[in-house]
């Protein structure tokens, strides 16, 4: 799969067996938080605008509830992509992601394409 970050004109690579946050990290992109890994932390929210992502790991009901996962919030390191995905970072990554670009909008886009 493509990964491009719209807001920094970066792509790269998302494997359909690796978590979306690990494609982020492959990247090489400064300012993607990593927490435990495991959907129980919630450094890598993201908020899903379009597309389809499959998840394979439990997220933490703490940080992801209900009404989250009903407006698309998800934690990046339980899921992975399975079509075309636009997500907008948020909380600590959109913090982040905002701090080490200049020319950020706030917002992150990731495009994951079929290889």
């Amino acid at each position: 799969m493509t990964v491009f970050i719209a807001n920094s004109g970066e792509t790269g690579r998302c494997r359909t067996d690796e978590s979306l946050l690990e494609g982020l990290r492959r990247l090489g992109k400064r300012g993607v938080p990593v927490g435990c890994r495991g959907g129980g932390c919630s450094v890598c929210k993201v908020e899903v605008v379009s597309g389809r992502y499959a998840r394979f790991r439990p997220m933490s009901r703490e940080y992801v509830n209900d009404r989250d996962l009903a407006e698309g919030r998800v934690l990046a390191c339980c899921i992975r992509p399975v079509s075309a995905l636009e997500v907008r970072a948020i909380g600590r990554m959109g913090d982040r992601l905002a701090a080490t670009d200049k020319t950020t909008t706030g917002a992150t886009r990731l495009i994951a394409e079929e290889r």
